[in-house]
């Protein structure tokens, strides 16, 4: 019987939106026998769907499942059609129609109260896509105001609301989670977080994504990881793109990162165990050379207002 790995100096998990054609037990029961120490649960119509009857024992039958698989669970909430079956992650923080704005904010607070139950480390969420008849300063104001009683109620429940700047949203660079943060009198970084993407650094920060991590660090409450072309938003399995891993990992461990490192491939369900067992054998072969150097010292420098031109209307999860 061969020995097992020896234990990785970051947790890594696998995201549910790459594992959609799998039973959230067999998807959960995968990732443990692969050796992930964590998922990314994305609440969902297919993986415990936030708006279905009986929510409360469904997320104690979860709960009791990852206690038996021993993994540790970040809350996403991008699922695409989760409150609209027409519109792509609608509707958004920024809506124009506060009963909109309402009914994202009420799915956020569920979302919480979901991984409050489940000891999640984070709830992840995004402000969504400009409206194109607002102006910025109106909708950054509405993302603030709308984010604000959810906030709250991550603090209450004792886990970090995670901030994820995507592509073509409206806080869309590290930037614009700098602003917003100033918009809501810079709260702790325990109750309002970021979410970094190291395939949205790629994309169009103007930082190299090790530097991004340095200067991110504390703020950073999950991190999401995939392979990415400079100005392209296509999430891509690991060597498919055109990121340089081994300083991305290190800078995690130097900056003694404690969240889950998540990998993301939303569009990949179809090959959605393939791919789960070759990114774990990809993170642990190159941590294994990531080991072998030096730490470094990490910076906090916070990163600057980056533009880039972006492909699937800028935004592909």
């Amino acid at each position: 019987m061969a020995s097992p790995p020896p234990p990785s100096p970051l947790r890594l998990a696998y995201g549910t939106n790459g594992l959609t054609d799998l039973r959230l037990t067999d998807a959960l029961s995968l990732l443990s026998d692969l050796g992930y120490d964590g998922v990314a649960l994305t609440l969902d119509h297919m993986h415990l769907d936030p708006l279905a009857p009986g929510l409360a024992a469904r997320t104690a039958r979860v709960a009791e499942t990852l206690r038996a698989t021993n993994l540790a669970v970040a809350i996403e909430t991008g699922a695409r059609y989760v409150l609209d079956p027409r519109r792509k992650h609608h509707p958004t923080l920024i809506d124009p129609d506060p009963q909109a704005r309402a009914a994202r904010a009420d799915l956020l607070r569920t979302a919480v109260r979901i991984g409050a139950d489940l000891g999640a480390i984070a709830v992840h969420c995004f402000s969504g896509i400009r409206d194109p008849g607002s102006k910025d300063t109106d909708s950054w104001q509405r993302l603030a105001a709308a984010l604000t009683p959810v906030a709250e109620a991550a603090s209450d429940a004792g886990l970090p609301l995670a901030v994820e700047p995507e592509p073509g949203h409206l806080l869309s660079d590290l930037a614009g989670f700098h602003h917003l943060r100033t918009l809501m009198c810079e709260p702790d970084p325990a109750v309002l977080g970021l979410t970094l993407d190291i395939g949205h650094c790629q994309c169009l920060e103007p930082l190299t994504p090790a530097e991004c991590i340095r200067a991110a660090a504390p703020w950073t409450r999950h991190v999401q990881l995939e392979d990415m072309r400079r100005g392209v938003h296509e999430h891509l399995p690991f060597g498919d793109g055109e990121i340089d891993f081994p300083p991305v990992l290190a800078a995690l461990r130097d900056t003694t990162y404690q969240g889950l490192v998540s990998v993301e491939l939303p569009r990949h369900s179809h090959a959605g165990p393939t791919q789960a067992q070759a990114s774990l054998h990809f993170l642990r072969s190159t941590l294994t050379k990531t080991l072998q150097s030096p730490a470094r010292t990490a910076t906090t420098a916070t990163a600057a207002t980056a533009t880039a031109t972006t492909r699937n209307g800028g935004d592909s999860s």
